[in-house]
């Protein structure tokens, strides 16, 4: 199955939503639109996207206050589009935590290149010296590619499904941190998710199944009973101990 990086248009004009729309599916993104600040909200915490593009100018609430709104709960990548082309709106909407900042009119080669680069700069983890180098986490025969969305095992690719690959990308970003069931729920469902942890359980069976010899004695992912789970660090970090750092959930961001 082929995975797609999503990205939400949130843009009340129909002609530039409906163009921004088919320029980044003929460049192989899953869209989704919203035409209001309300609906923006709804649809980021109810399809969690990976980046969103973010008009200023909305017909209910004001961008930066959409933004700021955001900010409470997701480091997803925004990269604001707007007609604002002063400075202290750029500032102001830069240090409410945009990503990027494009004054319309803008080109479709710079606005492709400024979305590559926003989701990229996700893609990338310092404290792991593989992802930021270059994409790639690695734990004995496990590799997740970051850049091509997949995971392999001893090189086979292992047809995760689109959920199954952002709990193990999670998963790898915080290698060697116990992520607890609530803030993987919330990271990769919003904030509204069920706590319930049931669809997460049946998420990691299947995962399992894909990566591991044996799923009742994993080599890459552990269940850290009734806390969450946490994925084997790689081969440079695995003298160090795994409950060193913080478990992940009252935490705003890791």
């Amino acid at each position: 199955m082929s995975i797609k990086e999503r990205i939400l248009i949130v843009e009340d004009d129909h002609g530039i939503s409906i163009f921004l729309k088919t320029t980044l599916n003929a460049h192989g993104y899953d869209v989704i639109l919203a035409s209001s600040g309300q609906e923006a909200l709804s649809l980021t915490s109810s399809h969690c996207p990976d980046l969103i593009l973010l008009d200023l100018g909305l017909p209910d609430i004001d961008g930066n206050d959409v933004l700021s709104e955001i900010r409470k709960w997701s480091r997803v990548p925004i990269v604001v589009i707007s007609a604002r082309s002063s400075e202290d709106d750029k500032a102001h909407a830069l240090d409410m935590g945009a990503d990027d900042y494009l004054t319309k009119p803008f080109g479709t080669v710079e606005l492709l290149a400024r979305i590559r680069t926003a989701i990229r700069h996700t893609r990338t983890c310092l404290e792991n010296d593989g992802i930021a180098r270059d994409g790639v986490f690695r734990t004995g025969d496990l590799a997740i590619d970051y850049r091509k969305l997949c995971v392999t095992v001893k090189g086979n690719d292992v047809h995760l499904t689109p959920n199954e690959y952002k709990i193990v990308a999670l998963l790898g970003k915080h290698a060697g941190r116990i992520l607890t069931y609530n803030y993987i729920l919330r990271e990769l469902w919003g904030p509204t998710s069920s706590s319930d942890n049931k669809v997460l359980r049946v998420h990691m069976a299947s995962i399992r199944r894909k990566i591991e010899d044996s799923p009742v004695e994993p080599r890459y992912i552990f269940t850290e009973a009734g806390v969450g789970y946490r994925m084997a660090e790689d081969a440079q970090q695995q003298g160090e101990d795994p409950y060193a750092t913080a478990t992940m959930d009252n935490a705003q961001y890791p």
